[in-house]
């Protein structure tokens, strides 16, 4: 390796901001892409948090057991799936808030993980292997920058494909419809109830996923603090995106990468307010949510049929 590539000074604090948007932003997207399928239907899940962290065990207990990680992802998709059918059917029943049986899923889903997942908190599961982009240089900071998942690659592209859908699809217009008025929906011969179960499994199994990419990726173990209100933060991003799958991919990329600026600058050497530094993320969402509010469009873009929309 050359000295020129083995000394990049301050531009590495770029590429490790840039290395980080893509490596933490992966499970928000993938959750928030799953989550903005299930909204459109015109249905809000606030238990992917619990479907994140029981997808994080499954994923990781399968991989050591099988000694394949994709095996694993498939595993924590499915458990994502199992839940997400579980919420879509509760919430087909007369009388029943989909907010509070979010809720009651996020709980069952962490319970239920941290009590499964007690046996795999020492054994070491093989790990998911990224893409290297960056073999064209000599530097380690560029090639260590440049290694990619796979599954950003799907998210992004998943991202879209989702916003294609949406606009050009019959199925795509199927959900926006079910999502903005059940009356049109099933005035034009939708299936308004199978439509949104399908919804809330295809975001579940999405949200199953994001967590096998936690612990089979990064931070690539399992352990009861892995998600960090992950799942919660994700939901938010949808209704900061405005319900649009590609808004959803930069919103993921810009926490990622906010979320990335402190440990960039502690690597550069920069250790005074490395904790505020950490708050950054938060800071920004909040601030970008505050100065794009304003009283006639809170909620613009959000399906007709969403529990928080309709009065």
């Amino acid at each position: 390796m050359s000295t020129a590539g083995a000394t990049i000074g301050w531009w590495g604090v770029p590429l490790a901001v840039l290395a980080g948007a893509i490596r933490v932003s992966t499970p928000y997207l993938l959750v928030s892409l799953g989550e903005c399928i299930t909204e459109k239907s015109g249905r809000i899940n606030l238990g992917l948090e619990g479907v994140l962290i029981m997808g994080a065990m499954a994923g990781y207990a399968t991989a050591f057991a099988t000694g394949s990680p994709w095996a694993g992802v498939l595993a924590a998709g499915l458990v994502g799936a199992v839940f997400g059918l579980l919420h879509g059917l509760l919430c087909s029943l007369k009388r029943v808030n989909d907010i509070a049986i979010g809720i009651s899923i996020m709980l069952l889903g962490t319970g239920l993980a941290f009590f499964l997942g007690k046996p795999f908190v020492q054994p070491q599961a093989p790990m998911l292997s990224s893409i290297s982009f960056g073999f064209w240089s000599d530097s380690t900071q560029i090639q260590s920058a440049l290694q990619i998942n796979p599954l950003f690659i799907l998210g992004a592209v998943l991202a879209f494909a989702l916003h294609f859908a949406f606009r050009h699809t019959r199925l795509g217009l199927q959900v926006r419809i079910v999502g903005d008025s059940e009356d049109a929906a099933r005035a034009l011969g939708y299936p308004v109830l199978p439509t949104r179960i399908v919804a809330t499994v295809v975001g579940g199994f999405l949200a199953g996923v994001g967590g096998a990419f936690l612990s089979l990726y990064y931070p690539g173990s399992w352990n009861e603090g892995l998600s960090s209100g992950q799942g919660i933060i994700a939901v938010a991003l949808v209704i900061f995106a405005r319900w649009e799958p590609l808004r959803c991919l930069w919103a993921s990329l810009l926490f990622g990468g906010a979320s990335a600026l402190g440990p960039a600058l502690q690597a550069m050497g920069v250790s005074s307010g490395y904790y505020l530094f950490n708050a950054a993320p938060y800071a920004l969402t909040l601030g970008i949510l505050i100065a794009s509010w304003t009283p006639n469009r809170a909620l613009s873009g959000a399906p007709g049929e969403l529990s928080l929309v309709r009065q």
